[in-house]
């Protein structure tokens, strides 16, 4: 069977593996993603690159003639993550993460400044990287001068890999999106960025180039191999998933969450963000900020009253086995603010309707139920935009494990919920990419076919309907009065 080698670039972990044509991991790495400065700058670019060669050292050791077999490369991982580069494809500045909003007072400005008419001025926030790009310009003039590109870490990769800078437009659609629309100023032009910081932009499995001659180490033994061109951890666990398909919705679960529905209609909703992913299909949804941290958050807090390490997946078997109580506890998810659909950085989380007998099992209960009420209201304002309704929501990530997560999700969302058999979706949609370059399969369709494979099915529970439409319907009312005072309490510090 050949085998390539895919890379996915986690907020958590950093993974590369050996994968076959039916999606099967042979071997793998997995080492802890680089964390930020401690003064919250941001991410050095090399930090990837260094992970990226120190696995592919340690697995060259493990598989020596597997490794040197592989066919292609293919790397994929977080968006919303920008990388400067000068010129030469050199990082200028730490990397701007996915979750840093210290852009929200610029994106502010720009709102107030940019053609209202044009559709993607609503949509240009803290996380955008038009907002971002302002923020440098500003805040770090001599970087910007030597500015060249941003892209995103998979790409930063890949130029290491082969002496060339592109990205995918899918990954560069938040950027894309802000050139003249339909007799609209562009909003590069308003937010006085240079539009030729976009890089050269290739469809996803289009070629990038080949391992550089020159390549050191282990990668020395790859000189020659194509690298093709991957997209975002999401785009390639949908893949990894089975579910870049009309109709499916997925749902993917590490440190955060994004949730989107698969629609053949070009259709927009208020607080989602409507992509079109290629082969006539449009993703309608978007990324979350919360997901396993934030149960590794309420693991921590109750195992550190008792002075223990949490193990996050115990803690929560042990106090999702505890009776509940009968009067529910609402939980609104947003510890760090919110992406998808509020796109409001200042939100902050709250446990509604404590009573006295409401114990740690509730709160538990409540965490796993108030990120699934997430779901299903980005999914209907997805559903009501497209005219359509999801067959099933492929679900997958860390959180894909847990039997009981799962099936709280289809009972709260009442859709059917698919697990993949790919523990790592994301590293199975980046090889499916890398074996359709190596030849393996005549195209994306036919690999996903091959290569994703379902696990189990859970269907929703009828008796469980009426409790969670009430629930939802609180969690809907909750959301705009809260976010106000919460916002407010975000602002406000204790004495010292």
């Amino acid at each position: 069977m050949p085998l390539v080698l895919a890379c996915d670039i986690g907020g958590s972990h950093f993974r590369l593996a050996l994968v076959d044509e039916a999606g099967a991991i042979r071997q793998d790495v997995t080492l802890a993603s680089p964390g930020e400065h401690e003064d919250g700058g941001g991410i050095a670019p090399e930090a990837w690159w260094d992970l990226f060669a120190a696995a592919a050292e340690q697995l060259a050791r493990k598989a020596p003639e597997a490794f040197a077999g592989a066919a292609a490369v293919a790397v994929c991982g977080i968006t919303r993550t920008q990388v400067f580069l000068d010129a030469a494809g050199a990082p200028v500045h730490a990397a701007i993460t996915w979750r840093d909003a210290r852009a929200a007072e610029l994106a502010e400005e720009l709102r107030a400044r940019l053609d209202a008419s044009h559709p993607e001025t609503t949509h240009v926030n803290a996380f955008h990287p038009l907002a971002r790009l302002a923020w440098l310009q500003r805040y770090a003039p001599s970087a910007y001068r030597r500015l060249a590109h941003v892209v995103d870490p998979k790409d930063f990769i890949n130029a290491r890999l082969t002496g060339i800078v592109a990205s995918d437009a899918i990954s560069a659609a938040r950027l894309t999106a802000c050139a003249a629309n339909a007799g609209t100023a562009s909003l590069f032009a308003g937010a006085g960025i240079s539009d030729a910081v976009l890089p050269p932009l290739l469809p996803p499995g289009a070629t990038v180039g080949t391992i550089r001659e020159d390549a050191s180490g282990a990668l020395a033994r790859l000189a020659g191999r194509p690298v093709v061109c991957g997209s975002h951890d999401t785009w390639a666990a949908v893949v990894g998933l089975g579910a870049m398909r009309p109709g499916f919705a997925y749902n993917i679960s590490g440190t955060t969450e994004v949730l989107g529905l698969m629609s053949p209609a070009d259709r927009t909703a208020e607080g989602l963000l409507t992509i079109d992913w290629g082969d006539g299909l449009n993703q309608i949804g978007g990324p979350g900020q919360n997901g396993a941290d934030t149960a590794r958050w309420l693991a921590e807090l109750l195992a550190g009253w008792r002075g223990e390490d949490a193990d996050v997946p115990a803690v929560f078997e042990t106090l999702l086995a505890r009776p509940r109580d009968r009067a529910p506890v609402l939980f609104l998810p947003f510890l760090q603010g919110e992406r998808t659909p509020y796109w409001n950085p200042a939100m902050r989380g709250a446990f509604l309707g404590l009573n006295r007998r409401h114990g740690a099992g509730d709160l538990a209960w409540a965490l796993i139920e108030g990120i699934a009420l997430l779901n299903r209201e980005v999914l209907a304002r997805a559903e009501a935009a497209a005219g359509i309704t999801c067959s099933e929501i492929r679900f997958g990530g860390g959180a894909a494990a847990n039997r009981l997560w799962a099936q709280v999700k289809a009972d709260v969302c009442n859709r059917p919920v698919v697990v993949g058999a790919a523990g790592e979706p994301g590293l199975v949609g980046a090889a499916a990419l890398a074996q359709v370059a190596a030849g393996t399969y005549p195209d994306l369709a036919a690999a996903q076919v091959g290569m994703a494979r379902p696990a189990r099915r859970h269907v929703p529970r009828g008796d469980r309907r009426p409790f969670y439409d009430a629930l939802h319907a609180q969690f809907r009312r909750a959301v705009p009065m809260l976010a106000p005072l919460t916002a407010d309490l975000a602002h406000l510090e204790t004495p010292t």
